[in-house]
């Protein structure tokens, strides 16, 4: 979920959606809102097919998936964010794989702290850092210290409250944790699917966990806003507690475990050396550290000022699922951000985008300015390619996956 800075002057449909999109704009203004990234940058790569010549516009969130694309080697990412403080996080891990050795770095973003942690921000990366990351992470470099029960940087920021909150769950409930637990030590997938149904379903899907589940706060603190609530509602015959279990349930049933990284950090608090994101990798690591990042530029503000403002051309565009935020209460900058795409992207650009609905409606509504076209007029999709790799997001928490490449014949079926 990515992050439109809200405006006074929002589309406006309903007391309920105001209060809604208020608790979702105050929390959204004040904190850093994902800790990890909840996109699989397997995926990506395979959609976008990204290569040396490619020069990149990806949404920040956590910065991993940057990161990830940069070891395919392209020319140039610019990461941008609304939010500065996501931008304050990548900016960190930059300075961390520019100044420390791998077994630091991966103490930080790997098991999520390191009993040096204070010495090592003021010795190593604070004067690497911009003026607003240096003020954020002097507040808050403690979130890195062990020294305490949230001994983990995974338990820091809104998502990782509601991660935080479900391990105090499974404090209260240890047959169920240790089954959690234990379903990493599967063999294969028959034993995986065996041990889910047999000791994890049977217990986790109760009236506490769907309460949690179903709260607007809890979506809220994990970068849901509410217009994309209600399209789940709408989608999905279960609501968003359907939803969910849905999708967990195809992770754990169906999706391999062992390299499985997304869920297993909130359930430990930590990666480990073997299931972890690609960036934290040794030799990973080490070509990023030996000049792989160094095509990474991050940017704070908004996605259509960022276009406006560059003359380099655009040939890959990761847009995450902010549009269906704005395509509520922002039709008409929506609109303006797909002219701006346009008029930065390349013949041959490729984008992705993510959406809790199978086909959001905004693609059929926008007009783009100066074309006066629909999306998928400009743009050839592919849905059966995002339907494949689908079936392989190992987050699985999305409807819709969009591939689409820039041509003149329509193509979204």
């Amino acid at each position: 979920m990515e992050h439109l800075r809200p405006a006074n002057g929002s589309k406006k449909t309903g007391l309920g959606n105001r209060l809604h999109q208020n608790l979702f704009s105050s929390l959204y203004q004040r904190n850093l809102i994902y800790n990890t990234c909840w996109e699989d940058p397997a995926v990506d790569r395979e959609a976008l097919q990204i290569g040396p010549e490619d020069r990149m516009l990806v949404i920040t969130s956590a910065g991993c998936n940057v990161l990830d694309y940069a070891l395919c080697g392209p020319a140039r990412i610019h990461a941008v964010d609304a939010n500065p403080r996501q931008t304050a996080l990548l900016e960190l891990k930059l300075a961390g794989i520019r100044q420390l050795q791998h077994s630091d770095f991966f103490a930080l973003f790997g098991q999520g702290g390191h009993l040096q942690a204070q010495e090592i921000y003021q010795d190593a990366l604070r004067a690497e850092l911009s003026d607003f990351a240096r003020g954020f992470w002097d507040r808050r470099i403690h979130w890195f210290s062990r020294s305490g029960r949230n001994d983990s940087f995974y338990y820091f920021g809104l998502s990782g409250l509601v991660a935080r909150g479900f391990r105090n769950y499974l404090r209260l409930r240890p047959k169920l944790r240790e089954a959690i637990y234990g379903l990493y030590h599967s063999q294969d997938l028959d034993e995986q699917r065996a041990r889910y149904d047999e000791e994890i379903a049977p217990l986790l899907w109760g009236r506490t966990v769907k309460w949690m589940i179903s709260r607007p706060l809890t979506m809220s603190l994990l970068g849901v806003p509410h217009p994309q609530r209600e399209e789940v509602k709408r989608s999905h015959q279960g609501g968003i507690y359907g939803f969910v279990r849905d999708s967990i349930e195809y992770v754990f049933r169906h999706l391999p475990v062992a390299d499985n990284y997304f869920w297993a950090v909130y359930i430990h608090g930590s990666y480990s050396p073997s299931c972890c994101p690609e960036y934290l990798k040794p030799h990973n690591f080490a070509a990023l550290k030996s000049g792989l990042v160094d095509c990474i530029r991050p940017h704070s503000g908004l996605i259509t000022d960022f276009l406006n403002q560059t003359d380099e051309a655009i040939s890959r565009f990761v847009l995450l699922d902010h549009m269906d935020w704005m395509s509520v209460y922002h039709p008409q900058a929506l609109a303006e951000e797909w002219a701006a795409i346009l008029q930065r992207a390349t013949p041959d650009a490729r984008l992705i985008f993510r959406s809790a609905h199978a086909r959001p409606d905004y693609l059929e509504q926008i007009r783009i300015p100066g074309h006066n076209s629909r999306v998928q007029e400009l743009f050839q999709f592919d849905p059966a390619l995002a339907e494949r790799l689908t079936l392989k997001d190992r987050v699985h928490t999305y409807a819709g996956f969009h591939i689409a490449q820039r041509q003149a014949a329509p193509g979204y079926a």
